[in-house]
């Protein structure tokens, strides 16, 4: 269904000239595997040909461009010595150096007399002037073609910046003109160029100002791929919103009874997120409604409230939650408030087997089961509802849109409620969940107490460690996460072991060890251990970064906290505080620590925030990693720079909500220009939504 004036840029990179097998694997590794994805790989550097000196001005590692006389060529007498070419100026002498030369291909490159102009790094060697292996070579009348800017691109392994570099320029070779999408007066006020236009420049910068994000052609394509994922994310919406819901109103005596069973009255905040969630429920429509809450916030007694407004309807509810431990957590947390309420709630997880879970799946289907807590268990086709019709979805960010959606088909026009617990940016979260309503937990039940947060260098990791000790002496229990090596489990693991060596060596049967490498039982049994029994000091990987609730747990030391992520340095240090005691969180760093390191545990220092930390974190590591990994639920872009670009994503997101308001088909002639660019940027499912799929 792609219009045709696209089809020449989703075609195979093998189309183009001078790409074979080989170079289309390794562009794809790069880039992608269409023609498009070589327009969205914007160059990172460049390199200026246009310094001219005569020899003996030419500085050391400068680029630069000679022009010079071939006078002699020298090849080496064994293959190890590199071949020579001896060359001059009114000036001086240049040695042009090759090794491993082919010397027909230098002959013909520079016959001797010949006038050529050779560029490259000079280099100065026993006082000689020295270019080796020039990047150009060609005779003195074609200089100009040489001497300009180069871009330069990021590049993978085996991947040469000429071979690159050629690919890319056949790719722009072919570039259609296309209509304009854009909001004609928000284009003429910001001065963009048209969108082909703004291409071309991207991919030919004449300075290093020309690379900055803020360059006019980067901001009119950051726009462009913001407008598209904002346009999208609004035909989502709408489809859901014209998806009939259907009107759940209870009495509200069941929310007043666990309620009553509460240790503590409901803030502020929880209050609005619960009156908005039942002004939504009770609506026609489908409920579709993100809350954001930081660590501690109470977002699982919000949750409750709302599956007990739906009960109060007749009907089930559901919450899925990313991890067992945390579907666990979240039942173990709600039975004594559904029992007050006089509510039959129970949880299903890839643990449960034979009998027993085919028990508790009949049940679900019966409606014996009012309230059903789980993993992605709860979406699989085994699993039926009699009549569900509130989603909880916890931690959103770890199911893909699919997952969330798969739930909500389980019933009849079902109403869904997001969490998570990572606060995320409001940028970030207008590119992410765009069709969902925000409802933002800003504070924490009455009675918890501030975490102290420092940073120590990790040389004085031994005082440390006899610190945590004299505090699990005294009955409190501690936490020691280990830290994050690279993108690889396995190392992460054997760091973990290694400190549980070392500290059980220190205080024998008291520290205990989780990771993810280990089977669910055994996690949790270590888990309850920890919680209930004899071990006072839990060695972990990032394992417990969500949702582990140990209210005696009153300490934790991050080992080398430099290399996390603040959003999840936050949630880490979450894992404290959660009782009525001081707390402390201990942020061991290595040496040496760059800039951004030391900004990032200074931030954590001055601030519990999580909110003013996530806008923190995405100025300090932009969106891509701004959850501490590239998760599922999260847009990547290409072209856009939250950080940089969120007056645009502003922009983008009323211009798209303003169209779908006069527009909601997108038959007029802006509304077909604006299926091109979903189709540009590849938001295909979108499009779907306007021909009711």
């Amino acid at each position: 269904m792609r219009p045709e004036i696209l089809y020449s840029l989703f075609a195979d990179t093998t189309r183009l000239p001078g790409v074979g097998p080989r170079i289309a694997k390794l562009l794809e590794t790069l880039a992608g595997k269409s023609v498009v994805d070589l327009l969205w790989h914007l160059p990172s550097g460049i390199i200026d040909r246009r310094f001219n000196p005569r020899i003996a001005e030419a500085p050391d590692d400068v680029i630069a461009t000679l022009i010079v006389t071939v006078v002699e060529h020298r090849p080496g007498r064994s293959r190890k010595q590199p071949y020579r070419v001896l060359a001059e100026d009114e000036s001086g002498q240049l040695d042009i150096v090759f090794f491993n030369a082919k010397p027909d291909y230098v002959m013909q490159m520079l016959p001797v007399g010949a006038r050529c102009a050779v560029s490259g790094k000079v280099e100065h060697f026993n006082g000689r002037a020295q270019m080796t292996h020039p990047d150009h070579m060609v005779p003195e009348a074609d200089a100009q073609s040489i001497m300009q800017v180069e871009p330069t691109y990021p590049l993978t392994g085996g991947l040469t910046q000429k071979t690159l570099r050629k690919a890319i320029a056949a790719s722009l070779a072919g570039v259609p003109e296309l209509p304009e999408w854009g909001n004609k007066p928000y284009i003429a006020v910001q001065q963009f160029p048209a969108w082909r236009e703004a291409l071309l420049a991207a991919h030919a910068p004449g300075s290093l100002d020309d690379i900055d994000p803020h360059a006019q052609p980067r901001r009119r394509l950051a726009y462009d791929e913001l407008l598209a994922n904002q346009l999208a994310l609004a035909l989502v919406r709408a489809h859901q919103k014209r998806q009939k819901g259907r009107a759940l109103s209870g009495g509200g005596q069941l929310r007043r009874k666990a309620e009553a069973a509460l240790p503590f009255t409901l803030t502020g905040a929880q209050a609005t997120a619960l009156t908005d969630i039942y002004r939504d429920m009770a609506a026609p429509e489908r409920m579709l409604r993100m809350i954001q809450g930081d660590v501690g916030s109470g977002k699982t007694v919000v949750a409750l409230l709302a599956m007990l407004n739906a009960v109060e309807c007749g009907a089930q509810a559901a919450l899925m939650a990313p991890t067992e431990i945390l579907a666990r957590q979240h039942f173990a947390s709600m039975q004594p408030l559904a029992e007050a309420a006089g509510v039959r709630i129970a949880v299903l997880t890839g643990r449960d087997k034979g009998k027993a879970r085919d028990k508790l799946v009949a049940e679900i289907a019966e409606g014996a089961v009012d309230i059903a807590v789980g993993t992605h268990s709860l979406f699989q086709e085994s699993v039926a509802f009699k009549d569900l019709a509130l989603a909880v979805i916890d931690e959103q960010h770890r199911f893909g849109v699919h997952q969330r959606m798969s739930l909500g088909e389980k019933g009849l026009a079902v109403d869904t409620l997001v969490m998570t617990a990572t606060p995320i940016p409001r940028t970030l979260t207008m590119t992410a969940y765009g069709d969902l309503d925000v409802s933002r937990l800003t504070e924490k039940p009455p009675g918890r107490q501030p975490i102290d947060t420092r940073t120590i260098p990790l040389n004085r990791l031994a005082e440390v460690a006899e610190a945590v000790g004299r505090k699990a002496a005294s009955g409190d229990k501690a936490y020691w996460v280990c830290p994050l090596v690279e993108e690889s489990e396995k190392i992460d693991v054997a760091a973990a072991e290694e400190r549980f060596q070392h500290l059980s060596r220190l205080y024998p049967d008291r520290v205990g060890l989780v990771h993810g490498k280990m089977k669910a039982a055994e996690k949790d049994a270590v888990m309850d251990r920890f919680k209930n029994g004899p071990l006072d000091i839990l060695v972990a990987t990032t394992v417990i970064e969500v949702g582990v609730d140990v209210p005696a747990a009153t300490v934790i030391v991050i080992e080398h906290a430099e290399r996390f992520g603040l959003a999840q340095l936050h949630q880490l240090r979450g894992r404290v505080g959660r009782g009525r005691a001081a707390s402390t969180c201990l942020l061991l760093f290595g040496s040496p620590i760059s800039e951004t390191g030391r900004a990032r545990l200074a931030v954590m220092r001055d601030t519990e925030d999580g909110f003013r930390i996530a806008e923190e974190d995405l100025k300090l590591r932009g969106a891509g990693e701004i959850l501490g990994t590239r998760q599922s639920g999260l847009p990547t872009f290409r072209l856009a720079d939250l950080a940089v670009h969120s007056d645009l994503l502003a922009a983008a997101r009323d211009d798209a909500r303003l169209v779908l308001t006069n527009d909601p088909d997108l038959k007029g002639e802006r509304g077909a220009a604006l299926r091109v660019l979903l189709y540009l940027f590849e938001r295909d499912a979108a499009i779907r939504y306007l021909r009711g799929g």
